[in-house]
């Protein structure tokens, strides 16, 4: 496919994404005024969403896998840890990255396009993703990894002097720092500053619903439309992900959905054909989906860069199927970055990499070629 940008635009734009892909870290410097978290250092909230269960044992309510833990233990995720029958996040208050990112980075094609989030991250996940590229923080435990004393008022502090119009729970799995990520949510607020949630959308429908109450928009990481590739390559279950989905649109979230395609693994087009379909009848055909190119990295480096080709089939099949907006990722410089009208088919958006060429997105979100209302949130 053709691109639409100029070659000195392509190369402004690339040495903007490499830029940003640099180490999440770049605040927690010797000027930056965070405490780093010293060893004896004691992190421990009482957790929001759990069952208490006879011999001080508990069952965690907040993600599918509902872990039962005895006294003393951790669950799968390794930042919740029962303490004599009770509940405790390990994780709150105690980051392990924080950067200025791009809204594009998460990627949000369709939320405040242009601006930056101050974006936060602790220790932990609770699916262990054979190609995780945060892998160094996912499946580290609170006490391997340097971190820094950030509670809420900080992060929305920080956020807010940055000139960041959002907050992102991101790198990690947010999930398992839930109880942080609300109040650091309603710190934000209170200041003006929004929040979004970057997911694997693994959890139960009562923390969701909670957080929808603090949230502004949420990116779900669709990881593949068979429960055998979440079993194999991700050591969890789909059904409860699409369940989240669908909690979302009932809870008018702003959703976005992003399905890294790994080569052999889930690129096969019946599977593609199923999930756009799904997409549309279950969630509607304003649900900007993103295509992302996969790397080599982690546990699955034996397996090469997904092909362009690929992604363009996989982005014609989703606009064939109905969806108003299909995009290819990790590729700068693609027309596939770029946000189309559905009635005009002009360009109202265009892109490369994490950067805005051009916004033809009126302040209404209409599209300013032929008025068309363009589904997002510009403001």
């Amino acid at each position: 496919m053709k691109t639409i940008i100029s070659r000195r635009e392509f190369l402004k734009a690339s040495a903007g994404f490499s830029g940003a892909c640099v180490g999440a870290n770049l605040i927690f410097s010797a000027e930056s005024g965070f405490a780093a978290v010293k060893k004896d250092d004691i992190f421990r909230r009482e957790a929001r969403y759990y069952e208490k269960l006879p011999n001080r044992r508990i069952k965690c309510k907040l993600c599918p896998r509902e872990c039962v833990i005895d006294d003393q233990e951790t669950g799968y995720c390794g930042v919740r840890e029962n303490h004599g029958g009770k509940y405790y996040t390990l994780v709150y208050g105690r980051a392990v990255s924080a950067n200025v990112d791009p809204i594009e980075k998460k990627p949000l094609f369709h939320f405040l396009p242009g601006t930056t989030a101050f974006s936060i991250a602790t220790a932990g996940c609770n699916v262990l993703c054979k190609f995780c590229q945060n892998w160094e923080i996912s499946q580290a435990r609170p006490d391997q990894i340097r971190s820094y004393k950030l509670f809420p008022k900080d992060v929305a502090r920080y956020a807010k002097n940055a000139g960041a119009e959002s907050i992102a729970y991101t790198y990690n799995e947010p999930v398992i720092f839930t109880e942080y990520m609300e109040d650091c949510a309603e710190a934000g607020h209170d200041k003006g500053v929004r929040s979004v949630m970057i997911s694997n959308g693994y959890i139960q429908a009562e923390p969701m619903r909670d957080l929808c109450k603090v949230l502004d928009a949420v990116k779900v990481d669709l990881k593949a439309f068979t429960e055998d590739f979440y079993k194999k390559i991700v050591a969890g279950k789909l059904k409860p992900v699409l369940d989240t989905l669908v909690l979302l649109k009932n809870e008018n979230m702003w959703t976005e959905i992003v399905y890294l395609i790994i080569p052999t693994l889930n690129d096969q087009t019946a599977d593609l054909k199923k999930m756009c379909s799904w997409i549309y009848n279950e969630l509607g055909p304003d649900v900007p989906l993103h295509f992302s190119r996969f790397y080599p990295v982690y546990r699955l480096k034996n397996l090469p860069p997904t092909p362009v080709k690929t992604l363009e089939k996989a982005r014609n099949i989703a606009l064939d199927a109905g969806l108003h907006y299909a995009y290819i990722g990790n590729v700068p410089g693609h027309e596939g970055e770029n946000t189309y009208c559905p009635n005009c088919k002009k360009p109202v958006i265009r892109r490369i990499g994490y950067q805005i060429l051009e916004n033809n997105i009126d302040n209404k979100g209409k599209c300013k070629f032929c008025k068309s209302s363009i589904s997002g949130i510009w403001h």
